[in-house]
């Protein structure tokens, strides 16, 4: 951790450093954290190259959005969500 926070400082990036496990404090980015654990670093065997890496992010990117349901939106998915609100969503954009 020292040196990541070493390089942002280095290219003059502000950084907003937290206590570890502070649900109360991040609980939303501690949520998707483990979402990504459990549904995709732990499902798949990722390839060390971003070339690689990439379309594998977007294709689960799409399937988080697209076709998995979340309980905090009874069930919906994220689509779903937003369009049952009035948004009209594309495929190429993100929820996240």
């Amino acid at each position: 951790m020292a040196e990541f926070e070493q390089a942002c400082k280095k290219h003059q990036l502000n950084l907003a450093v937290l206590a570890p496990k502070s649900p109360k404090l991040n609980g939303h980015v501690e949520r998707i954290n483990g979402t990504w654990r459990t549904d995709f670093y732990e499902t798949y065997d990722l390839p060390t190259q971003l070339t690689e890496l990439r379309p594998l992010l977007s294709d689960y990117l799409d399937t988080y959005n697209w076709d998995r349901p979340h309980e905090a939106l009874d069930l919906q998915t994220p689509q779903e969500f937003l369009e049952s609100k009035g948004f009209n969503i594309r495929a190429s954009q993100s929820h996240m």
